[in-house]
């Protein structure tokens, strides 16, 4: 390495995983030409790694929010670039990072473009991104029925109550909820199948087992907010839509490239079925040259007289609601869905949703700054399927999302000291 070289990461290396960070060299020769490169291990031991090719200024310095990548895994003036352009080492991964208490951890590396140097190292800095802040307690709970993990600020509170619902093949997934927790809210998170001791392959999902979930929420010690608040994506967005339509306490849904309808399996309260499931067409698989399916089509259609009855009545939902739709999602159609909602909910004179829409997006949203994922494994289909987006936008939707995600909670989960005030 290059002792004159310097790399930095500002304000800090080391960093919670939803923050953006500065990423500066210095000590290069005027208009030196480099390649950046970033390179990390998932969970599973699957390498991703990202590369962009920069001309120094005069002063011989680069600076990401500034300089325009020329070639690499991304062009153009993207600060945050080399951490969603990261792609994996082999077709068809998602990158995995579910548990909250194992940092992403990023090596930046700057490389000498020289032929005669042939690709030297010249700098090196560790980013280490935390999924889980200062102070956040993480519990595991058992209790009734319940599967799944309890995040809490810290501080004295009071705090919005959130329920993720975000899972991995039933099993949970902890780094939405542990950043929310980050943020200042507390979020549980439960399993819905699949996980340790619950069964791998369910036949139903019955709506009880969330109720409990929500009423165990509202009782946690630093809770302020009166309801709680439900985040979801794909098929736990059908769910989230039947617990603001039929539970009691949902002030608020987030609803990420859903459905309509509920979906694949049965839906049960109090020991009656109360949705039956709409079902799948994978004769509707298109094949692609990738090898991975286009699965855009294979939902069968909710609006057919014959599937009428899985429409999940979104119309009784008293909460607030924003439907987020990736308008590039070739997993789901998600903005027809949203269309579907839009309509029953208009004919029945409710104004209490919000639509957001990102062209350019895939399907699988998440926070921000993790490498975009094009395609990846699905157990239903049994193979790899497109999950759809273009990596620049689907980046900038995630950023913009996340956002969004927390002033909704705030907004409409307000704790007794902001209600009480409001009121006056």
């Amino acid at each position: 390495m290059s002792s004159q070289v310097r790399l930095s990461l500002l304000p800090r290396a080391r960093c919670m995983f939803d923050e953006p960070v500065q990423v500066k060299v210095a000590g290069l020769r005027s208009r030196q030409m480099v390649t950046l490169r970033a390179r990390s291990t998932d969970e599973k031991g699957v390498v991703f790694s990202s590369s962009a090719t920069f001309r120094a200024d005069g002063s011989g310095q680069i600076d990401l929010e500034r300089d325009p990548s020329l070639g690499g895994t991304y062009t153009g003036v993207e600060p945050m670039g080399l951490l969603w352009s990261m792609r994996p080492d082999a077709l068809h991964k998602r990158f995995q990072r579910t548990k909250s208490l194992n940092a992403h951890v990023v090596k930046i590396s700057v490389h000498d473009q020289e032929k005669e140097e042939g690709g030297r190292m010249l700098a090196e800095a560790t980013n280490e991104r935390l999924l889980i802040g200062d102070g956040v307690i993480r519990r595991t709970v058992r209790e009734g029925n319940i599967h799944g993990v309890l995040f809490t600020p810290a501080g004295e509170g009071l705090f919005p109550a959130v329920l993720d619902l975000h899972t991995t093949g039933g099993g949970l997934s902890e780094k939405r909820p542990s950043l929310l927790a980050s943020r200042g809210f507390v979020v549980l998170t439960v399993a819905l199948y699949g996980h340790s001791d619950m069964p791998r392959n369910i036949k139903e999902v019955h709506l009880d087992y969330l109720e409990e979930a929500v009423d165990f929420l509202k009782k946690q010690y630093k809770v302020g907010s009166k309801g709680v608040g439900v985040i979801s994506l794909s098929k736990s967005g059908d769910l989230a839509l039947s617990m603001a339509s039929y539970l009691q306490g949902v002030e608020a849904v987030v609803w990420i490239n859903g459905c309509s309808a509920n979906t694949l399996l049965p839906l049960y309260y109090k020991k009656s079925q109360i949705l039956p499931p709409l079902m799948v067409d994978l004769s509707k698989l298109i094949p692609t040259e990738s090898e991975a399916f286009n699965t855009k089509k294979v939902m069968n259609d909710p609006l057919a007289e014959e599937n009428e009855a899985t429409m999940i009545p979104v119309e009784r939902a008293e909460g607030r609601l924003l439907f987020v739709a990736a308008e590039d999602d070739l997993h789901w159609d998600s903005k027809a869905y949203v269309d579907m909602m839009v309509e029953r909910l208009q004919r029945q004179g409710k104004d209490n949703f919000e639509i957001v829409c990102y062209p350019g997006a895939g399907h699988y949203l998440e926070p921000p700054y993790g490498p975009y994922c094009p395609s990846s494994f699905h157990s239903v289909v049994g193979g790899p399927v497109l999950w759809g987006g273009e990596a620049r936008s689907h980046a900038a939707a995630e950023v913009h999302l996340w956002k969004k995600i927390q002033e909704l909670f705030r907004t409409h989960l307000s704790c007794e000291a902001t209600q009480t005030k409001a009121k006056l």
